[in-house]
């Protein structure tokens, strides 16, 4: 009995140097990036991204609806389906290959088209970064992802270009761009765009690539306030390959 009890006391002094030693020699800390470290960081990351981006097919749905005109309830709604074409020569297209419906009170222009198969997603790559302003926003929880948030504004909107203008999560693993809440800019009483969520999830364990857009804004045009609600979502990704076969000149 007395030496049962010796032992488990003789385990119990182990086991509480062992846990101190832990303590007196803990694990070293991941060391935590600057603002300016996580900008650099995660360009380079994007600038990886949409060079991926541009190799990769996909299907894009695009769903659009006007849910009221100056307070009046509208039933109208739009379907653009596009696919991801590449041509002999190795260029990329994004074509519109199916379109269902028609909008009546607001004119579907070539810009609203250049946003979502283009400007969307939202990129902001090392070549793209002199033309914004990024603020550190802190750290925040999405999902199951610790983030870095940035506000993010343009320079200037004066060189005909359209901009984003909003708020960016970056993973702090990956550091790479998971969310985007914002809008393009610049807009006029007679050209307006909505304000989009943009969710992107991990494609072939390496890249972040968007797979959902939803909008739900009024619209305050010269004469009209709209509300328009749109849907994007991105299938199929799969990653482009060519192959050459080399053939011997029949003389």
């Amino acid at each position: 009995m007395i030496k049962e009890r010796v032992g488990a006391i003789m385990m119990l002094v182990l086991l509480a140097g062992a846990a101190g030693a832990e303590i007196q020699n803990p694990k070293p800390a991941k060391a935590e990036l600057t603002p300016d470290e996580i900008i650099k960081a995660f360009t380079a990351k994007e600038s990886e991204f949409y060079e991926a981006w541009s190799q990769y097919y996909y299907r894009q749905i695009a769903s659009i609806k006007v849910l009221s005109v100056n307070g009046a309830p509208a039933k109208q709604a739009m379907t653009l389906v596009f696919e991801v074409v590449f041509l002999d020569d190795g260029t990329r297209e994004v074509r519109l290959v199916e379109r269902t419906g028609r909008l009546r009170d607001v004119i579907w222009t070539p810009d609203d088209q250049d946003v979502i198969t283009n400007f969307q997603p939202f990129a902001l790559t090392t070549k793209d970064l002199p033309n914004y302003d990024l603020k550190y926003q802190g750290k925040e929880r999405v999902d199951e992802l610790n983030t870095y948030v940035f506000s993010v504004r343009p320079r200037s909107t004066k060189d005909g270009k359209l901009h984003f203008q909003g708020k960016i999560w970056i993973d702090d693993t990956d550091l790479q761009i998971v969310r985007t809440v914002g809008k393009v800019v610049p807009q006029t009483e007679d050209s307006q765009f909505p304000e989009f969520e943009t969710l992107r999830q991990l494609v072939d364990k390496k890249y972040w690539f968007p797979v959902w857009s939803h909008a739900d804004s009024m619209l305050n045009f010269r004469n009209d306030r709209v509300r328009i609600e749109e849907t994007i979502t991105y299938e199929g990704f799969k990653r482009f390959a060519s192959s050459v076969i080399v053939k011997p000149i029949k003389k």
